[in-house]
């Protein structure tokens, strides 16, 4: 198409929201990108999926029209949805691009916008206790509402979702009584200082997190290895399995293994955020947690991780759980000795999340950052993973 190929029309281009987007991303609707992000944070973070094809312009090299090299990239016979990191940027290339012909729209709010989506679900497990998982798709991060009897307790809550979370509880008959974190998160701004402010939670901390220095506004619980807490008919156990950090700690409801940045569905902690020269003791001691995880829980203990990555698989469902026996017989890395497996994870980690040393001080209590502070530190993926690639097989 040439620059002159339509006249100007006053009408304002059309918007697609945040949720409609995915909704064509999970339908498998064929879905065209343009991101006209700088290319250092198109190559950072970007909306991905099966159907999704992308292209990167900057922007600001379309301030004077649409070059023909784009012009070739685009198609003629598809939609084009523009993209930017707020919105406004996408909807004046847009506006460029449907003067020229093309049948488009932009993302609403941009990529903050898309950074917005929660989804919830509630898991299909045979325990006393409802459970439910909620996911943010921009980051993989993953939540968890835990309610029973008029109880509920949520697992690594997110300061920026902090209304949802009670919502839902109040959904289910139940009032929200624990806001427990498994650690010192690196990629998101924890939401259980929010939870406790806000509905009179108790904040919980696992004991060795707390060591890290910990220095909050607001009263707040440990729990130690071996501990439970009470949370209507069901009890969530503590148990720590340092690697990713020296804090880090599985919790435990039934057969739920609540397992936060030390076990996913396809792959296992990277052990280099908290102490990046100890990164290889810190892998050891993952191999010795991982281990005593297998050797304690039968095949069919579901994990429930704190992350998912574009490189894991959903269940049917869109939910992001897998049987522990079935990750051993998937994943090698659960398998070698523990020489071959400190090798192996600290061989080639992913680079580390964005801001990860603002949020860590902003989870120790040490900066304070206001809810739009926070929520712009933790945009981007969360890269907790010692692997970008799924080491299941």
């Amino acid at each position: 198409m040439s620059d002159n190929a339509s006249a100007t029309t006053d009408a304002a281009v059309e918007e697609v929201t945040p949720e409609r987007l995915k909704d064509r991303i999970d339908a498998g609707e064929d879905v065209f990108l343009l991101d006209v992000r700088s290319e250092s944070d198109y190559e950072e973070w970007r909306i991905d999926g099966a159907s999704v094809e992308s292209v990167n312009y900057p922007y600001f090299e379309l301030l004077d029209g649409i070059p023909e090299e784009l012009h070739e990239r685009l198609p003629d016979d598809r939609r084009i949805t523009v993209l930017c990191a707020k919105g406004g940027s996408s909807e004046m290339i847009a506006e460029t691009l449907e003067d020229n012909g093309y049948n488009v729209d932009h993302l609403e709010r941009g990529m903050k916008g898309w950074a917005r989506i929660y989804e919830y679900a509630e898991l299909d497990t045979d325990g006393d206790a409802t459970i439910a998982q909620y996911r943010r798709p921009s980051s993989g991060c993953l939540a968890y509402l835990v309610a029973s009897d008029g109880e509920a307790a949520v697992i690594d809550p997110l300061r920026a979702f902090t209304e949802e979370y009670v919502q839902d509880a109040r959904a289910l008959g139940a009032d929200l009584t624990y806001a427990v974190d498994t650690h010192v998160h690196a990629d998101h701004i924890s939401g259980i200082r929010d939870l406790a402010e806000e509905v009179d939670a108790t904040a919980v901390l696992p004991e060795t997190a707390d060591a890290r220095g910990v220095d909050y506004d607001r009263d707040y619980e440990t729990i130690a290895d071996g501990e439970t807490l009470h949370v209507g008919d069901v009890d969530v156990e503590a148990i720590h399995t340092p690697g990713h950090t020296t804090g880090m700690t599985t919790y435990r409801v039934g057969n739920v293994l609540f397992t936060g940045d030390g076990l996913f569905t396809e792959s296992v902690a990277r052990p280099d955020l908290e102490d990046p020269e100890a990164a290889r003791d810190a892998a050891r001691t993952l191999y010795e947690s991982l281990q005593a995880l297998i050797e304690r829980f039968d095949d069919d203990a579901v994990i429930a991780p704190a992350h998912y990555s574009d490189a894991a698989t959903p269940n049917g469902d869109g939910t992001y759980t897998a049987d522990l026996g079935a990750l051993v017989d998937t994943m090698d890395a659960l398998t070698m000795d523990e020489e071959a497996f400190v090798d192996y994870i600290v061989a080639d980690m992913p680079p580390r999340p964005a801001n990860h040393t603002e949020i860590i001080a902003t989870n120790l209590g040490q900066q304070a950052p206001d809810d739009e502070t926070a929520f712009e530190l933790e945009l981007g993926p969360n890269n907790c993973a010692a692997s970008e690639d799924a080491m299941t097989n």
